[in-house]
């Protein structure tokens, strides 16, 4: 069995919302495997977000484990993780989060200029399909080219983990399925090893794996039947 890149181990996450204790994670376990699409599943308040923002190092568990390759991140202070952050994991969130004032191209080399081995933002942005598009501001493009950008600039720094949050929750289908594909190919030709969390159970036919989320637990772990669909192929 090929090793894991990243390893969690009972998980569990505690907030604080006034008097109340909310519990956004029961003791979660996971493994994600070098160069797999993984989909996570589950209703809002599952815990999808909460356990992303964890394997990536943008919070804490309360208690619980997680392990980059041989690395416990679990007791790593703020530099550590934002190392961590900055050398291995590539975010795309709903929202694209661009700056208006600089172009496709300075967007992505935003993220290059602060990499240790990054790839030239045009070569990035050509990946997602925006080769013609290098020079435009983010208000000369749509919504899913702005969307492509943001993958562009996440996979740049050729990150291990590509961590993604509802990446087509703000998109109509026909421009879903073109972030898919991108976000698809960047998984088939760089082998990242990729997490996408959507409520659209249909987009779980392009995975490797789907993880179903429910009250902070993962309710089940499985395989699509058949074949791994392209994006291409969807419909939802």
């Amino acid at each position: 069995m090929p090793q894991p890149v990243l390893s969690a181990r009972g998980l569990v996450k505690r907030y604080r919302m006034g008097e109340v204790e909310v519990v956004a994670l029961r003791g979660v376990d996971l493994d994600l495997v070098e160069g797999e699409l993984v989909v996570l599943l589950g209703a809002s308040g599952s815990g999808k977000s909460t356990l992303l923002n964890i394997l990536g190092g943008l919070d804490v568990p309360t208690s619980g484990r997680v392990d980059y390759r041989g690395t416990d991140l679990t007791d790593a202070d703020e530099d550590a993780l934002t190392m961590y952050r900055r050398r291995h994991v590539g975010f795309v969130f709903q929202f694209y989060n661009l700056l208006p004032s600089l172009t496709a191209r300075e967007n992505v080399a935003l993220v290059t200029e602060i990499a240790d081995d990054p790839m030239d933002p045009a070569e990035a942005l050509e990946l997602v399909g925006l080769g013609e598009r290098l020079d435009h501001f983010p208000a000369q493009l749509s919504g899913g080219e702005q969307q492509r950008v943001a993958v562009a600039r996440a996979v740049a720094k050729r990150p291990d983990l590509l961590l993604c949050d509802e990446p087509t929750g703000a998109l109509d289908f026909q421009t879903g399925v073109r972030v898919l594909s991108a976000i698809e190919r960047v998984n088939r030709e760089l082998g990242t090893t990729t997490v996408i969390i959507t409520h659209n159970a249909p987009i779980a036919a392009i995975a490797n794996r789907v993880i179903t989320l429910a009250d902070g637990q993962i309710a089940s772990t499985q395989a699509p039947e058949g074949r791994r669909v392209s994006a291409e192929e969807l419909r939802w």
